[in-house]
């Protein structure tokens, strides 16, 4: 550290070319901490693609080895001759970066070789989690290291925080967190519009969806609620950017209710044709099971467009029902329609949620978030390598 600016390492469970949540809240960060004066590097999993050492919107990232064992016999044998290489390639990032502190979001191998690394350097560490104990379960109850190495790692911790108290809490009733603080997603300006296809005629109700084509995701309970919506609205459309796993089971689902007509899957999109689509229709809705935080909330109150989210986790502590969005549960495919074509049908209704969003998606800066973990870097005493493990400079 030197007159206050930092030197950070952001280690996250994925970042580019995968895209998601996670992948754009360290982005933003990292460019956010950049401007205000912090060197940034970002660490993240070799997912076997080998990429090596690339720099992504003038940020070095670096793609590291994360093998962890098994249960079985050839599963421990792989990762004894993995993990020498693995640890050397972490021991050698630390030596040429130089970071102040380790920087952990979405705990996962990386958290697992991140928290191992600053214990044995004595490098200051600060754990994110973005709902990743509850958002992928299996991952956390198939895998007994990761479970442990979690609960060591916030309890060694020197600062932890959440998107949401929705995750906070569940950090501190299954991993013995204590204390802990909110620093939430952000947005950033709305981009310069790119909408795809031709212009909808006004007259038609477009209802729009994005994420990823996941089943938390929960894209399979709003296709299902769309023949109640179109029985009181023939004229509704649904219209549905992204991709995953589940894509082909969506479509199959979409031809088996008839409602190949009325909803189009656009397929990835980038954040201008997001802001776009939704910027051009009447209701944006997020219908996932489980939600820490959401950034397609911010970016529906950002395009100025009536939002409808889920009535639990991180939504329903963001989201003020009736004011700025209305909340429901999901997994109720009637109210979920009731909720929609109340929204589509009540212009007075929708209007008033739009102007409150926009004025709630305000305090949802990117250089405000970035800001948010300046102050706990501060608070950080500077690292305290023993001289034989000191990186030389």
């Amino acid at each position: 550290m030197t007159d206050g600016r930092h030197r950070v390492a952001l280690v996250t469970s994925s970042f580019h070319p995968h895209v998601g949540g996670v992948e754009e809240h360290v982005r933003q960060v990292a460019l956010a901490l950049r401007a205000q004066g912090h060197d940034v590097v970002v660490w993240t999993v070799d997912r076997g693609e080998h990429l090596g050492v690339q720099t992504v919107d003038g940020v070095l990232v670096r793609y590291l080895p994360t093998p962890l064992p098994t249960m079985s016999p050839r599963g421990a044998a792989r990762f004894a001759r993995a993990a020498p290489s693995a640890w050397r390639a972490w021991r050698h990032a630390l030596h040429t970066d130089h970071p102040d502190l380790l920087h952990v979001h979405c705990f996962g191998p990386n958290g697992v070789y991140a928290a191992a690394l600053a214990r044995t350097t004595r490098t200051p560490l600060v754990v994110s989690g973005h709902g990743e104990t509850f958002m992928d379960p299996a991952a956390f109850a198939d895998a007994m290291l990761l479970r442990r190495g979690l609960r060591v790692a916030l309890r060694r911790a020197a600062a932890v925080t959440g998107v949401s108290e929705v995750v906070l809490a569940d950090l501190r009733e299954r991993f013995g967190l204590v204390g802990g603080s909110v620093v939430p997603n952000g947005v950033p300006e709305a981009p310069p519009l790119s909408p795809l296809g031709a212009e909808r005629p006004t007259s038609t109700p477009v209802i729009a969806a994005v994420g990823r084509l996941e089943r938390v995701k929960g894209f399979d309970l709003l296709i299902d609620a769309l023949p109640l919506v179109r029985d009181h609205l023939p004229g509704a459309r649904l219209r549905l950017g992204g991709s995953g796993s589940e894509q082909a089971a969506l479509v199959a689902q979409v031809e088996r209710l008839g409602q190949g007509g009325a909803v189009t899957l656009l397929g990835s999109l980038a954040p201008e044709q997001v802001a776009a689509e939704m910027a051009a229709a009447d209701v944006v809705v997020v219908p996932s099971r489980r939600e820490a935080f959401g950034i397609v909330l911010l970016e529906a109150w950002r395009s100025g467009t009536a939002l409808i989210a889920p009535n639990y986790d991180g939504p329903a502590d963001l989201v003020r029902d009736g004011v700025d969005g209305l909340l429901v549960d999901p997994t109720d495919g009637p109210a979920l329609a009731a909720a929609i074509v109340r929204v589509l049908t009540d212009p007075g209704l929708a209007s008033r949620l739009s102007v409150a969003g926009l004025v709630a998606v305000q305090r949802y800066s990117w250089p405000n978030v970035a800001s948010a973990y300046e102050v706990l870097y501060r608070e950080q005493p500077p690292a305290r390598r023993p001289w034989w493990r000191s990186p030389s400079r």
